[in-house]
């Protein structure tokens, strides 16, 4: 069993955002702050609560000042909001978001796809964002898409990625995320690349997201927490998936996350029972099944009586 606190396993929350985007329904306001309140009190230290890109890219989310504003904000939780450019940051800021996340791809075809500019000129438009937020109380976290693989072009250069976390490192982010976007990412690949970034950044800095399009997400976060990494991001669930980039399904299932890190005994402070109670409503909220596996058959120490005469 793993005690010592310093291997705990950071888990950030991205159902309401992430998870959310790719709905083809549109999941009412109050519903949205009701599934982050109930989230807010399982024990997570981060969730991302919303983005405040154009409602015209992603209508599913045009509603994030009201989510920021009326959510019932619990203290020691942090609540993070996807911004693409400045516009996107003076809503979140307006609305109270205690961390931005600004996004870029590896991929330059993905970037485009995604963001409708280059890579370079992405950058570019981060350090208005960055003079924004000096002086205020806000994190800033800058994520590299399609870390991993894309689905455009394929195998991305590991030095591509390594000058992107450079480049995010002097404009001032306090964090970066690497993202798997269409879950291409394979264990010995991941570690590799971790035990690189780690030589760059401390692993309270960094962030893993995984997708588990082709079965290998948690076998993924395994490898990078034996690289060093401490924080990754999950949806309750399973929901999720980038609207850019063509296959790409769910993220990797939080309660599922989670399960593992209890049955290995490593550390999360999240109250898993609760957790499972509250995934359990996402199919009558959102009219289909989730991808999550343990929600459906329940833990290990969820034992069952045996059959009739046999007791």
């Amino acid at each position: 069993m793993i005690n010592d606190y310093s291997q705990r396993l950071i888990v950030q929350e991205v159902a309401p955002r992430d998870g959310l985007q790719i709905e083809p329904i549109w999941v009412a306001t109050a519903d949205k702050i009701a599934l982050i309140d109930q989230l807010s009190l399982a024990g997570f230290s981060r969730i991302e609560a919303g983005s405040f890109v154009s409602p015209k890219a992603i209508p599913a989310l045009r509603d994030g000042e009201q989510v920021f504003h009326g959510i019932a904000r619990q203290p020691g939780v942090t609540y993070v909001a996807l911004i693409p450019n400045l516009k996107g940051a003076q809503r979140a800021l307006a609305a109270k978001a205690d961390e931005l996340n600004l996004v870029l791809s590896a991929s330059q075809s993905h970037n485009r796809a995604n963001m409708r500019m280059t890579r370079e000129q992405s950058l570019a438009g981060f350090t208005e964002v960055l003079e924004l937020a000096r002086g205020t109380s806000v994190s800033l976290n800058g994520t590299i898409a399609t870390t991993f693989g894309c689905p455009f072009e394929g195998a991305i250069d590991e030095r591509v990625v390594m000058d992107l976390v450079d480049a995010y490192q002097r404009l001032g982010m306090q964090g970066v995320t690497l993202a798997d976007t269409t879950g291409m990412a394979n264990p010995r690949q991941v570690y590799a690349l971790v035990r690189q970034v780690l030589e760059q950044l401390p692993a309270e800095a960094l962030t893993l997201h995984f997708h588990n399009t082709r079965g290998l997400g948690l076998s993924n976060v395994l490898a990078a927490y034996e690289a060093g990494a401490r924080r990754f991001d999950a949806s309750l669930g399973g929901l999720g998936g980038c609207p850019f980039a063509p296959g790409a399904s769910g993220n990797i299932c939080t309660e599922d996350l989670v399960n593992l890190c209890e049955e290995m005994g490593i550390p999360t402070g999240i109250d898993l029972p609760r957790l499972l109670d509250l995934s359990r409503t996402l199919p009558a909220l959102l009219g289909h099944e989730m991808p999550g596996q343990v929600a459906k058959a329940g833990r290990n120490a969820d034992l069952h009586p045996l059959p009739p005469g046999l007791g």
